[in-house]
């Protein structure tokens, strides 16, 4: 009987373990890709010194207090909009919904969006963008925020895995890029210690 009741208790701890190994894995393949995408001289955002003395991104510790399961508010009758970006330029999006989620038993909320220029193209249909900034920009982080791509969910949950944010080419290389400025709708304050660092690239 003993063998049976531990045998109960044993399992559920097997099936949270596996699971958060395969959020860690994808986190994992999340750094990976981005490394390759930046040692890549073909998408690449860094020049010259930058590009070859670039060798990894430094990350935060990968930490699953920051993959939360938000729940999900699609918006009804947008419009589009021209979100500034640090060239003093715009770029066109829609505002497709907000995700509302809980860090450190507080409630937060952020708007996702869509580019009506990348929704054009087949594969990123169901693409969807989050800029946002925290209490760590400016320090551990790039001052102007961070970006998260996620995909429209099925149903009225999202998952955000801030682990898997990242910086905008702008916080590499600013004379050859336009990136989209954060909102003030998305402005949170909280430390999201995760995702991508920032480190001068001069000192790489």
């Amino acid at each position: 009987m003993k063998k049976y009741i531990l045998l109960f208790l044993v399992l559920p701890l097997l099936a949270f373990s596996q699971k958060t190994s395969k959020e860690i894995l994808a986190v994992k393949k999340f750094q990976k890709e981005l490394n390759a995408e930046y040692l890549n001289p073909k998408e690449t955002p860094l020049r010259g010194d930058h590009f070859k003395n670039f060798k990894k991104h430094p990350f935060f510790p990968i930490n699953m207090k920051y993959r939360v399961s938000a729940t999900f508010l699609k918006s009804e009758n947008t419009q589009p909009f021209e979100l500034p970006t640090s060239s003093g330029k715009t770029k066109s999006y829609q505002e497709f919904g907000k995700a509302t989620f809980e860090l450190d038993g507080k409630p937060y909320t952020v708007t996702l969006y869509q580019s009506l220029d990348l929704i054009k193209k087949s594969e990123y249909k169901d693409y969807l963008f989050l800029p946002f900034r925290d209490a760590t920009n400016g320090k551990e982080t790039y001052g102007g925020g961070k970006y998260m791509d996620l995909r429209i969910p099925e149903g009225n949950t999202i998952v955000l895995d801030f682990n898997q944010s990242y910086q905008p080419y702008c916080a590499y290389n600013a004379y050859d890029y336009n990136c989209p400025i954060v909102p003030e709708e998305n402005k949170l304050p909280v430390e999201i210690r995760a995702g991508v660092m920032y480190e001068d690239i001069y000192h790489y």
